[in-house]
């Protein structure tokens, strides 16, 4: 038995890694698709990630190049994080698997589905029901959220302050916003010195780091980043799960993260202002709502919700100061947006790859 995993971006890869270790107990044979980046920095990182996770990998230029691949591989299972083209090409000689890289609140996770794969696993009752009823001829298989598992498995061993140059005495806020819509350059500039009594880690999206148009948000981090008490992941950090095993409380803006620290009952503290271009301002705002979609209403339930910059000292104080708060609200929507948190999410995906190939 043979599984490939197609690494659109280097970020799917911590939704894989899980999956990989079950299938590897089973001597199903493993590997993995890489696109060759355009940042020479971007392609060294990819490198050393294979380098290191010792990953059985090829690399492609584009998807025709990966398209051409498969089809010559004829492997029984593709796994994608995202959606693909030539659905129907693929599936003449294997069998195709969407695991969605993020669960958050944004459109493009139902969207993704429209063009139906062999199976797609998700993440809780909730979105199992809502995209049967999108689209009712496609096979869902409610499984949990297979990133966090290692969270629960070995939480303590996968990282600590000291290995980041950060105070164990000090309490730990994890600030992991989104690429676009973003709170970044919504922060003050005096950001680490308006919490110096914390310990700031920083964990921007990977396009954040990497892609030119967000030169601003770059700037902003790199500033805060001279600061003693921040750490800011680099790009290599491709991984934010550590950093949200090692933190005590998250702030965060539109992303999944909120969902999956949340999943780890702890506070969140939500960010809900943003920086926004001009074409989804005013009368294009409708824009930015069309970005989103209705699970962003569940950021309410689970978590703190700031307004504007001015707000957050107290808002990160508090969910210190009361780390319980809303602990009940987080461990019911958690079993409805990220589904089963027992640490066994990538056994079951592998056992269902395995039984139906």
């Amino acid at each position: 038995m043979t599984v490939i995993f197609d690494i659109q971006h280097l970020y799917y890869l911590p939704q894989y890694l899980p999956v990989l270790a079950e299938l590897t107990k089973h001597d199903v044979a493993c590997r993995f698709v890489f696109y060759r980046q355009a940042e020479a920095e971007l392609q060294k990182v990819c490198e050393e990630v294979i380098a290191n996770e010792q990953l059985d990998a090829v690399w492609v230029d584009n998807w025709s190049q990966a398209l051409a691949h498969y089809t010559r591989e004829q492997a029984d299972w593709l796994v994608f994080g995202n959606a693909v083209n030539d659905l129907d090409q693929l599936h003449r000689v294997s069998k195709t698997v969407l695991m969605q890289h993020g669960i958050g609140p944004k459109q493009c996770y139902y969207d993704v589905s429209a063009n139906p794969t062999t199976v797609r696993f998700v993440e809780g009752q909730h979105r199992l029901k809502r995209l049967q009823a999108l689209y009712p001829n496609s096979n869902f298989v409610d499984t949990g959220f297979a990133k966090l598992d290692p969270a629960f498995n070995a939480p303590h061993a996968l990282l600590t302050l000291e290995a980041l140059g950060l105070d164990p005495a000090k309490p730990t806020l994890l600030y992991a916003p989104t690429f676009y819509p973003s709170s970044i350059e919504c922060f003050a500039k005096t950001f680490a010195q308006d919490f110096s009594e914390f310990n700031i880690i920083v964990k921007p999206h990977f396009f954040s780091l990497s892609k030119d148009k967000y030169h601003k948000q770059r700037r902003l981090l790199q500033q805060w980043a001279q600061a003693k008490n921040v750490y800011l992941a680099p790009v290599s950090d491709y991984n934010l799960l550590p950093f949200m095993a090692l933190s005590d409380v998250m702030i965060s803006d539109a992303s999944s993260a909120i969902f999956e620290f949340a999943a780890l009952n702890k506070p969140v503290v939500w960010c809900d202002f943003y920086k926004l271009r001009w074409s989804y301002r005013g009368i294009f705002s409708f824009r930015f709502k069309q970005r989103l979609n209705d699970d962003i209403e569940f950021f309410h339930q689970i978590t703190e919700r700031v307004e504007h910059y001015q707000g957050l000292k107290q808002a990160v104080t508090e969910a210190f100061r009361e780390p319980n708060k809303l602990a009940s609200k987080r461990i019911e929507m958690t079993a409805q947006l990220a589904g089963a948190t027992d640490g066994q999410v990538s056994k079951r995906i592998a056992e269902y790859l395995i039984a139906n190939t």
